[in-house]
């Protein structure tokens, strides 16, 4: 087909007179890249396009589905009218025709997707507290229990892992607190209470096993197209910490575990963020930093990132200057901010003597878009008004039915879609809980029998320190924050009572 050569990514053909082909060379993917745009403006059909694209080149594809309307890049496109009047206006007419590719749903919440997991100890304490919004003081309590978890030899899986842990720190603060630093009754509660909101926005089915591996992204089919890797993300939207803090995580993951690949003729893995500006709001220095970082040096390895946002704005400079490969659909001057945007995004494009940016981006129509790659040995194209190519696949979502049945058919779904309880924190703690209060109630019992034996006589009612500790053990077992609990009061029985 014309819209994929040898070597690149057929994206639209300018609207300059001359009527020249753009195109997104295959070997700069990994260069990264901004789609921007005001809402209706052709955003996701050129996110579409570049999908099926890299696809077609054997490239797999991670894009995040925050409308719920990119499920139909896995259905051939149902050809309307105005997609074939605008192929044979951009002369794509003759070789325009639909084409489903080869798509794997995920969703972090298990409804409209395979699972996408990971542990608590993958994604670490810093990650894990911008989640949960602590504060500086809460965080230095999240570092001290994930030490104390690597000291301990303690797995932090899931979230009842963590909570038992907390449990345990809480009950044993004041030698801690010795050792690391202040650990206090409210941070905890505090951490205890911040668990318990991310668990009622279903974060709790993030946090676990079989984790995500990352590899099973970066799979091509039985014709050599590359996988296409959908995340539901409509209702991880309403989660912007969670959804943010996941996409972070990915990168750093994928940073890590790839080989330096050095240049080559494409990306190994292309990803695609949109609602983008969720993974930077309110981020703290540390976290943009590391953003940063991984976007700097992932190309390296071969991984090509893509930002989807409304304003180029949206994205911190220090990560906008990475991005070498730019589509700007029409932006709006409705107000003095919205002015001053359209001015600094004109700023970033090697002008054209044709027009002026800052004019066009106000102008443009639905489809049509200004288009910068990069080209030669990396430097920046002039800027192109372009009208964008139709896709080849469905514009819009696929029915309920037609999710399933590709759910049904995927390869994964015997790896991830029943969860793993393997034995962690939780279950050793509790473990250790159970040893424990039996090991007080045959040390109870033999001071019982002697004391019989010494003096039989009437026996208090009034418990003892001992038998009062048992008994609210035996209540917190009922719950599984309690138990938690309780695996500290037994350690601390049972030290009393081996001295």
């Amino acid at each position: 087909m014309t819209c994929l050569q040898s070597d690149g990514i057929f994206i639209g053909k300018s609207d300059d007179g001359t009527g020249s082909n753009q195109y997104l060379p295959l070997k700069w993917g990994n260069r990264h890249g901004l789609i921007a745009g005001a809402t209706g403006t052709g955003k996701t059909v050129t996110l579409q396009v570049l999908t099926e694209g890299f696809s077609s080149a054997g490239v797999p594809v991670f894009l995040a589905d925050a409308k719920g309307d990119l499920s139909g890049l896995c259905h051939t496109s149902d050809m309307q009218g105005f997609l074939t009047k605008r192929a044979s206006k951009i002369g794509f007419g003759e070789e325009y025709q639909g084409a489903a590719y080869p798509a794997v749903f995920w969703d972090l919440f298990a409804e409209q997707g395979h699972p996408v997991r990971t542990t608590i100890s993958e994604i670490g304490p810093l990650l894990l507290s911008r989640m949960l919004e602590l504060n500086d003081t809460q965080e230095g309590v999240m570092n001290i229990t994930f030490r104390v978890a690597d000291e301990q030899g303690l797995l932090l899986l899931d979230l009842k892992d963590l909570r038992a842990l907390l449990g345990v720190v809480n009950e044993q603060r004041k030698e801690i607190s010795a050792i690391y630093g202040n650990v206090s009754p409210q941070s905890i509660g505090a951490i205890q209470r911040a668990l318990l909101r991310l668990e009622d926005q279903g974060a709790d089915k993030f946090f676990g096993e079989p984790a995500l591996d990352l590899r099973d992204f970066m799979r091509t089919d039985h014709e050599g197209r590359g996988m296409v890797n959908i995340l539901a993300a409509d209702k991880l939207m309403n989660s912007p910490r969670l959804y943010g803090t996941f996409l972070l995580w990915m990168l750093s993951e994928l940073f890590e575990e790839l080989p330096e690949a050095g240049d080559s003729d494409r990306p190994k893995l292309v990803f695609f963020f949109d609602e983008a500006h969720l993974l930077f709001n309110d981020a703290p220095k540390a976290l943009l930093e590391k953003v940063e970082q991984v976007v700097r040096l992932i190309r390296s390895k071969g991984g090509g990132v893509f930002f989807v946002t409304q304003s180029p704005d949206d994205i911190p400079d220090s990560v906008l200057g990475q991005l070498g490969n730019r589509v700007q659909h029409a932006l709006r001057a409705f107000t003095p901010k919205q002015q001053k945007a359209i001015r600094l995004a004109a700023q970033t494009y090697r002008p054209n003597p044709a027009f002026e940016v800052e004019d066009v981006i106000t102008t443009l129509g639905v489809g049509e878009a200004l288009v910068s790659t990069l080209e030669n040995k990396g430097e920046p194209s002039i800027v192109e008004r372009t009208l964008i190519r139709p896709p080849s696949s469905k514009l819009g979502p696929i029915s309920r039915t037609e999710r399933k049945r590709v759910l049904n058919d995927s390869t994964l779904a015997d790896k991830y879609d029943e969860t793993v309880d393997n034995e962690s924190a939780y279950e050793i703690l509790q473990e250790r809980a159970e040893k424990s209060a039996k090991a007080a109630e045959k040390a109870k019992a033999e001071a019982e029998a002697v004391e019989t034996k010494k003096a039989p006589a009437r026996r208090s009612n009034r418990q003892s320190v001992g038998e009062a500790a048992i008994k609210s053990l035996t209540r917190a077992v009922s719950s599984s924050f309690g138990r938690s609990i309780a695996k500290a009061l037994v350690r601390g029985i049972l030290g009393a009572l081996k001295k």
